[in-house]
């Protein structure tokens, strides 16, 4: 896999480098970028992944979870089973190749679930990259990692996990600290396993009866703001390591009430103002808002519920020229002579003690999603895109 494999040369000066699930997972956690998710009830999961039908698509969640009703459960674990055992013969078959598959995971609903479908599925599950932990809290993540352990050595497979944050322990004040503190000992204990952290926040918006509108982003909402400051607070630190992914964007129809918040500017100097209105259009401005303050409280990719989100999210977490240089430079003379530096375009200083964490993100996101050349930015990329698709996934992330 590779984001934006096909586009020129002209737009990267730096261009993505190719990725496949056997990465080190501090590479792999950057790389996930836009993840779909998708409901297991879906038809012709098997054939869109085979068929390589988005083929920007780098990592796609299964959903057993709240994209699945509690009547059609079985129905969908039967299906899931099936198109798992398919994918998996194709691959035995070599019409398959492992590199060629999107980053796959299965959400499962609870502990009982993971433990039936991994004892089931046992070495088919070498196609998937891993499982997505629903409504995690110490006690039952503490389970799912012990099981994913176990899974792993039985099977001698290449696994991770991705716990979802959402509880009412996590977001409710007065409980907060503890259940973070408590869910990072866990992390701590299965660290090696644990390949993203991701955030639920239309779960902790329907505890208030809260939703966001498409012409805001979920740091609009107070109480959901404060609650990612402190997760990110408390699993974001130097030390942990942890990458924290953003919560979904749930909007894909035009019903406009604010003035729109993507400037003019960065489209009307390239002639490109039709794909803003598309983008517009497609409700995809307030994603793009969202994205870019993800991107400054520390967080990296994005659940997504439509396949047209996707070149929108990873356009916007490929490096600028200006990024790249400063982060190249921090990096390169972190030798103990210099503490400060005029940057390359002098418009700013860069300090390499304070600055070095910043700077490493920087170059492993440049490595997986490239660095624009000079005078190119995300406008560049999505001039040429199809703006929109034809298949929405649906996801309670």
């Amino acid at each position: 896999m590779q984001h934006f494999a096909t586009e020129a040369e002209t737009i990267f000066f730096k261009k993505p480098q190719p990725f496949t699930k056997w990465e080190t997972p501090d590479i792999l956690s950057y790389a996930l970028g836009a993840t779909l998710y998708m409901p297991a009830s879906m038809p012709a999961i098997v054939s869109l992944i085979q068929s390589q039908k988005y083929e920007e698509l780098t990592s796609l969640v299964i959903d057993l979870e709240d994209a699945v009703g509690d009547i059609e459960l079985r129905d969908c674990e039967a299906k899931l089973m099936e198109d798992i055992s398919e994918l998996y013969a194709l691959y035995q078959q070599k019409k398959l190749l492992l590199q060629d598959l999107p980053l796959l995971f299965i959400r499962v609903r609870h502990v009982e679930q993971f433990q039936r479908l991994t004892t089931i599925l046992g070495k088919k599950q070498e196609i998937l990259t891993g499982y997505v932990f629903p409504k995690f809290t110490a006690a039952q993540g503490a389970r799912y990692f012990e099981l994913l352990e176990q899974t792993i050595l039985e099977n001698d497979l290449i696994l991770y996990g991705m716990p979802i944050l959402e509880s009412r322990e996590v977001l409710y004040k007065e409980s907060r600290m503890e259940a973070l503190l408590d869910i990072k000992a866990v992390l701590h204990q299965y660290r090696a396993r644990v390949l993203n952290v991701r955030i639920g926040a239309t779960d902790f918006c329907g505890i208030y009866g809260i939703r966001r509108r498409m012409d805001s982003t979920i740091y609009d909402i107070s109480v959901i703001r404060d609650c990612i400051a402190d997760i990110v607070n408390v699993l974001g630190r130097e030390e942990d390591g942890f990458v924290i992914s953003g919560p979904v964007w749930e909007y894909f129809s035009n019903q406009r009430v604010l003035k729109p918040a993507l400037r003019e500017t960065p489209f009307s100097e390239k002639g490109a103002l039709d794909t803003r209105k598309a983008l517009l259009d497609d409700c995809l401005d307030g994603l793009m808002k969202e994205v870019l303050m993800d991107k400054q409280n520390g967080i990296v990719g994005k659940t997504i519920i439509h396949p047209s989100h996707i070149r929108v999210v990873h356009a916007l977490y490929a490096i600028s020229y200006e990024e790249y240089l400063d982060a190249l430079s921090i990096v390169e003379n972190n030798d103990g002579h210099k503490g400060v530096m005029k940057s390359h375009y002098a418009n700013k200083m860069n300090e390499i003690k304070p600055h070095m964490r910043w700077a490493q993100r920087i170059l492993k996101q440049a490595q997986v999603y490239g660095v624009y050349h000079e005078s190119v930015d995300f406008a560049s990329l999505l001039l040429n895109s199809e703006i929109g698709g034809s298949v929405y996934a649906t996801t309670n992330e």
